[in-house]
């Protein structure tokens, strides 16, 4: 069993299998990228609502292989991209982590205008050859809707997605999480039209959270009167596969050439991980061990 008052999710299957379901309080993990990336409000809630999204899509994959959202937009914000398995491992990072936009004549977080119009693409390594990969034009920014979009259209599944991130006027964040609800096919219309309605009084999943609601609790509204069970419950964080052997043996695939030339200037190498914001120092000695060894391949 998960700790209830951490960071988990649930995987539940309507008794009848033709519906699944995923739900998700991913408020600490958000909490751990703004601490990374030292994100605004507005790229904090932008980078939120995709690293949920990946702990979702990654739920699902059958085996603890990652999977890949990536959105790239013209907006300010940049490209965001995050990665996550079946083990509820998430890292991310947004592009330009420092922009800040005016609140929604509503008072919302204009995730939507931050990343403008571009694409999502997901992509999943199924150990196969070749990474399955589906993209779909933005219809909205807002990450949940769009990816609605790319299941409906990319894998042909009927989906609804919903994900969202308060974050209070003191950058804190205060709830995250997030939800997807798929049709497997054969579902009767009556059963079809109360998960829409259920999905459609569910407003804001971050308030929901924030005000208590646990997944398996968001569960029970998203799934209403129709029996259903759940399946597993994972704990998630934010955790990189980043490390100081793995970051030395990207500096030994540099050119010799590269390596010499950054010595020369700096007298030590510095790495930085685009994912998790974690810097690796080889200072000059070191370094120059690395070298030797590019030098005698």
């Amino acid at each position: 069993m998960t700790d209830n008052d951490g960071d988990y999710l649930v995987r539940a299957i309507s008794s009848d299998r033709q519906i699944r379901a995923l739900a998700v309080r991913s408020t600490d993990v958000v909490r751990e990228a703004k601490r990374r990336h030292n994100t605004t409000v507005l790229s904090t809630a932008a980078l939120g609502r995709v690293l949920t999204g990946s702990l979702l899509v990654g739920a699902m994959l059958k085996s603890g292989l990652w999977t890949e959202l990536r959105v790239e937009g013209e907006g300010p914000l940049g490209s965001i991209l995050a990665e996550a398995n079946l083990h509820g491992q998430v890292r991310g990072y947004v592009q330009n982590p420092g922009v800040e936009l005016p609140l929604t004549d509503e008072g919302k977080i204009d995730v939507a205008r931050g990343i403008g119009p571009g694409k999502l693409t997901v992509r999943k390594n199924l150990d196969l050859k070749d990474p399955y990969e589906g993209s779909v034009e933005l219809i909205s920014g807002e990450i949940g809707e769009d990816l609605t979009y790319y299941f409906t259209q990319s894998e042909q599944t009927p989906s609804a997605v919903g994900l969202g991130v308060m974050v209070d006027s003191d950058l804190t964040v205060a709830a995250a999480g997030g939800f997807i609800v798929q049709l497997m096919g054969g579902a009767e219309d009556d059963a079809v039209k109360m998960l829409e309605e259920n999905v459609n009084r569910i407003h804001s999943v971050s308030e929901l959270i924030a005000e208590g609601i646990k997944p398996e609790e968001l569960l029970d509204r998203l799934f209403g009167d129709l029996r259903f069970r759940i399946l597993a419950e994972t704990e998630v964080e934010f955790r990189c596969r980043c490390s100081r052997e793995r970051t030395r043996e990207m500096v030994k695939s540099l050119p010799a050439e590269d390596l010499r030339e950054v010595l020369s200037e700096q007298k030590r190498v510095e790495i930085r991980c685009q994912f998790c914001n974690e810097s690796y120092e080889f200072l000059e000695e070191e370094a120059r061990e690395i070298l030797e060894e590019i030098e005698s391949q």
